[in-house]
């Protein structure tokens, strides 16, 4: 990550086929590559700021700039917050969307699987984007027929909507090998598909499993030992790259950078003699294996 001119702020993570970069939005929008092995040593300049909305590949700036807590986890004032869920597919604000979705199985860690969906245009961006280990398509069709199928497996299955993030490192370093996370996933997948009930224009997606350790980098991943909890004016952050998955970037030394609280700051180059100076706290062991209910 190399340093940034004034006036370019960092947008988080952004994840696509070919890796994750980082993203900085000034007169424009771009990426920085990020590659295992890296160093990595940035400084927040000035105040944090909200980054506006972005929607269908541009983003309007906030109209009034606002500054935004360091600790949130988001970094969008108020009022963007609203209008960018104003019309939001993950809040049901945008039934009218003409796109074909999928519905997917994403398992991140052992007692840890959801269902959820996805625009079939943005491929596997989104379980990318959730830190997803192992996954696989369920089916495809129309946005309200995924919608009622992922709700339908939640309620029959009692698959959770969502698994927070600390949940989700804590367990990254320890996985069971490949193998038997697909034998898992392929599992879990015969058996969903053959619940009842599901719309019928929906067409039922047979059995790929796609893993994510290359990509992430689990490969001998340290072990998570502190996560920085924000930044703040003046506050540095440095470290050797060695993973990144969902929005977590994973430093050799176990520190752990949750890259939305990077996002609405400027940041600027660290000198080579800086150390990481900004708040951070432990990283609980991961905890055993829990059974989930029904199906899962």
């Amino acid at each position: 990550m190399s340093e940034t001119a004034a006036g370019w702020r960092c947008t988080g993570i952004r994840w696509s086929e070919e890796g994750p970069a980082i993203g900085w939005y000034g007169r424009g929008e771009r990426g920085s590559r990020l590659t295992p092995g890296q160093r990595l040593a940035f400084t927040a300049r000035g105040e944090r700021h909200c980054l506006g909305v972005r929607r269908a590949g541009k983003r309007t700036p906030c109209p009034t700039d606002r500054t935004v807590p360091g600790r949130a986890g988001n970094a969008q004032c108020p009022e963007c917050a609203r209008l960018d869920r104003s019309f939001s597919v993950a809040a049901d604000t945008n039934a009218a969307d003409p796109r074909t979705y999928r519905v997917y199985l994403a398992w991140f860690g052992p007692g840890m699987v959801k269902v959820g969906i996805t625009a079939e245009e943005r491929g596997p961006v989104r379980l990318l984007e959730q830190g997803a280990v192992t996954w696989a398509w369920l089916g495809r069709g129309p946005l309200m027929a995924a919608r009622r199928t992922e709700e339908l497996l939640r309620a029959a299955l009692g698959v959770p909507d969502r698994i927070a993030y600390a949940r989700k490192r804590a367990v990254r370093a320890q996985l069971p090998p490949e193998p038997e996370r697909a034998g898992e996933v392929a599992g879990l997948h015969a058996r969903a598909v053959a619940l009842p009930g599901w719309p019928e224009s929906l067409e039922r997606v047979g059995c790929e499993i796609t893993d994510h350790a290359g990509p992430f980098g689990l490969a001998g991943l340290p072990v998570p030992a502190r996560v920085v909890t924000a930044l703040v004016p003046g506050g540095t952050v440095v470290g050797r790259l060695a993973g990144a998955a969902g929005p977590d970037l994973h430093f050799t030394d176990g520190l752990v950078v949750d890259t939305r609280l990077l996002a609405g700051w400027e940041l600027a180059a660290a000198p080579g003699e800086a150390l990481t100076d900004v708040p951070l706290t432990a990283i609980a062991p991961a905890l055993p294996e829990v059974e989930q209910g029904g199906l899962f």
